[in-house]
């Protein structure tokens, strides 16, 4: 990434070039954020876009240093949102799949089992495990990254990837 220079702030978000290069830099790792949460490509797309209409409506307001953090909370609200509506969907769902239950137990085991060892092993994963270990695996973030973007301590994310490296070899190891 560039470096930014202390007049940086000074940059108004309300002039395109400006949003653009803040949209260029920032758009796909916060894609892949959303997307190693939720694991759906067109609500990762939506909620990255959703966000980004966020800062150009609040393009005055938002200051050019803290771009990169507004798009970033407004996207994690935007997916726990997301999910609290999911569960309310859910609930419903399976209050009235209880009433008409046709599948058997044995049938969902079975079903389970058809996927891969390793892509389940990583969608079983804690959600907070599994985005450390995409995000440093996969788009090669550093800890320090990871931690900023997700707004913890360096060594919580070392515990996170540590307990889903130690998740996995203990599934992986009984293929």
């Amino acid at each position: 990434m560039e470096k930014i220079d202390k007049d940086s702030n000074e940059l108004s978000l309300c002039k395109s070039k400006v949003f653009e290069r803040i949209f260029d830099s920032h758009s796909r790792l916060l894609y892949n954020f959303i997307y190693y949460k939720c694991g759906d490509t067109d609500v990762a797309n939506d909620i990255v876009q959703e966000a980004f209409i966020k800062l150009w409506e609040n393009c005055k307001k938002v200051l050019f240093l803290k771009a990169k953090s507004f798009v970033y909370t407004i996207a994690k609200n935007l997916y726990l949102n997301l999910v609290d509506h999911q569960k309310v969907k859910l609930k419903y769902h399976q209050e009235k799949e209880q009433e008409l239950n046709y599948e058997s137990p044995e049938y969902l085991l079975e079903e389970i089992e058809f996927k891969t060892k390793l892509n389940k092993a990583i969608a079983d994963l804690p959600e907070k495990q599994r985005v450390v270990f995409l995000l440093n695996r996969i788009d090669n973030k550093t800890y320090k990254e990871i931690a900023e973007m997700m707004d913890v301590s360096v060594k919580a994310i070392e515990k996170r990837m540590h307990l889903a490296l130690i998740s996995l070899r203990k599934t992986i190891g009984n293929i």
